[in-house]
């Protein structure tokens, strides 16, 4: 029975963007998963949506399944899609015709024997070796007439997206992970190195898709992805904090205390110090063990009282009335 398709599967259009197939799997696993759906068929169906939702959501395993369909994980790398395509097409042909000959010989346009050649349509005779040769670990005729599979075939690459805050990214360290897949929910012991940046892959070899006939299996690669943080703002390396001062702070300078990934640190105002001024302190931004560490920028904000004491109002009414400061003339 032919497979059905996965985009089929998890209900999306062939031109769902990535959140699209999010959207969908979440909203199918919430229902299917086995913790939750006792049904005996959810399990299966749930297994079906984790299947095609590994393959939608990695762009380049994507790119391979909508070019090549349910044979994605066979083709090597290298085969163009419309090689492929007309190879299978020429097959299909050619099998049509032997039926249609079964006991008078293959009839026009097929040749059965030891070179296995058909018409491909675009009126030139294309041998099926020139197109498959070495696809299937041999001769292609040779193996489809003996009737073997095609030998072992490597697991795929798969690749899972993991979250992580700032101040994980920053020191590292070990995490349990549980990731959905076909044959259910897999847990990892997953080390985060110190300073891991979002788009960084961590591998995790062998945890991939399982091989066929006793083939390696694939890897599993984890996408960091660091997640928007209500104080800080990660740039590569860098790391940006706004740092709020009142008004005598940014006019008098001050040393200020200001936390960060790393732990609490000093920032040295200047005299004179406006708003949106960047305050960098070197290599307090995100580690780097095999080079330069990123620097930490302190992002300046002034801010001024809500409401003011009789005082506080005595004293900036004097200071408007003496000072010759003009800031729209700066």
């Amino acid at each position: 029975m032919a497979k059905r398709d996965f985009y089929e599967i998890l209900g999306v259009p062939r031109t769902a963007d990535q959140q699209e197939i999010q959207r969908a799997y979440r909203k199918l696993a919430r229902t299917l998963h086995p913790d939750v759906n006792k049904a005996p068929e959810a399990e299966e169906r749930f297994k079906d949506v984790a299947e095609a939702y590994d393959v939608l959501s990695d762009p380049e395993m994507r790119r391979r399944y909508d070019a090549f369909g349910p044979d994605f994980r066979q083709v090597p790398e290298d085969v163009d899609p419309e090689t492929w395509a007309r190879a299978r097409a020429g097959r299909a042909r050619a099998g049509a015709g032997a039926r249609a000959g079964a006991g008078a010989g293959a009839g026009p346009g097929g040749d059965f024997g030891d070179g296995f050649r058909f018409t491909s349509g675009f009126g030139e005779d294309v041998d099926i070796e020139d197109l498959l040769g070495g696809i299937f670990g041999g001769r292609a005729g040779r193996a489809g007439r003996a009737g073997r599979g095609r030998g072992p075939i490597p697991g795929a690459d798969q690749e899972a997206e993991l979250e992580l805050t700032v101040e994980e990214a920053y020191r590292g360290g070990k995490r349990k992970i549980t990731l959905a897949g076909p044959g259910g929910p897999r847990s990892f012991d997953v080390t985060i190195p110190p300073g891991v940046t979002d788009g960084r892959r961590i591998r995790l070899a062998g945890q991939g898709g399982r091989g066929s006939d006793g083939a390696r299996a694939g890897d599993l690669y984890l996408v960091v992805r660091i997640a928007p943080h209500p104080r800080y703002r990660v740039e590569g390396r860098d790391i940006y904090a706004e740092l709020p001062l009142a008004p005598w702070e940014a006019a008098l300078g001050a040393s200020v205390a200001m936390d960060t990934p790393g732990g609490e640190a000093k920032v040295k105002v200047p005299p004179g110090t406006s708003s949106g001024r960047r305050l960098r302190l070197r290599g307090r931004g995100m580690p780097n063990p095999r080079g330069t560490p990123g620097d930490f920028y302190a992002e300046v904000r002034i801010m001024v009282p809500e409401s003011l004491t009789p005082e506080e109002r005595r004293l900036f009414e004097e200071l408007a009335a003496k000072s010759r400061f003009d800031p729209r003339r700066q």
